[in-house]
């Protein structure tokens, strides 16, 4: 450990303190959709917990359902849906750790009829094509981002991770390869970036500083090496 003397140091983030700098990364566990899956999932996450992780993120949740991986699979946008959730985090707490809810919108990767994009650009992974989102619809998919976020404070997550690269909704308004819009929405960097941007200001807004909000590293799109920027 000599060679990572801070690892298993607490880490003051401000409105909380995690017991040390290990992480445990989102992935999906199919316990999500299953009748019992928040029982499971308690569990699963809390023995994680109890064996000394310091923060735990969940896997990927959709803010509405034209986000979801597939059809069917786990949405936060209801306030009846924060007990289940409660039942996760009050048994990490328990644990001794904390936990963040992945919020997920899988845009044109969506394995379901009609999935929503910046553009209507085919995914060469999906047999679906999907619909160029609206202006209208930009803004209700950010308040959807928003309203996942304040949901998942309510049901005792110490904060969310915005899913911004993998090639998901976010990623796909960053890239040129995948954003043709000419709007406000896209173009050049700067507008193409403004869908991340504005998310996370509404997510901060919705959930207010004592939590804690990450949109971990993106790719912004590469074509030969180079990044894309304009």
């Amino acid at each position: 450990m000599l060679a990572y003397p801070h690892l298993l140091a607490p880490l003051n983030l401000g409105f909380t303190t995690l017991k040390n700098r290990v992480l445990m990364g989102s992935m999906h566990t199919g316990l999500e959709e299953l009748p019992d899956g928040p029982q499971r999932l308690a569990a699963f996450y809390a023995e994680r917990a109890a064996g000394g992780v310091g923060l735990i993120v969940t896997g990927g949740i959709a803010p509405n359902k034209k986000g979801v991986v597939y059809q069917g699979a786990s949405v936060l946008n209801d306030a009846t849906q924060v007990p289940h959730h409660q039942i996760v985090t009050d048994a990490v707490h328990l644990a001794g750790g904390k936990i963040a809810l992945q919020i997920l919108h899988a845009g044109r990767y969506s394995y379901q009829k009609q999935p929503v994009a910046p553009s209507a650009l085919q995914a060469p992974i999906n047999p679906f094509a999907p619909q160029e989102l609206s202006h209208d619809e930009v803004l209700q998919t950010i308040a959807d981002f928003a309203n996942c976020a304040r949901l998942a404070k309510q049901a005792g997550y110490d904060g969310v991770e915005v899913m911004g690269s993998e090639g998901y909704l976010i990623n796909q308004f960053l890239t040129a390869r995948t954003n043709h819009r000419n709007d406000e929405w896209g173009g050049d960097f700067t507008r193409r970036m403004r869908f991340a941007v504005e998310i996370v200001r509404a997510v901060r807004e919705a959930t207010g500083p004592d939590f804690y909000p990450n949109l971990p590293p993106f790719d912004a799109g590469f074509s030969g090496g180079r990044l894309q920027l304009g």
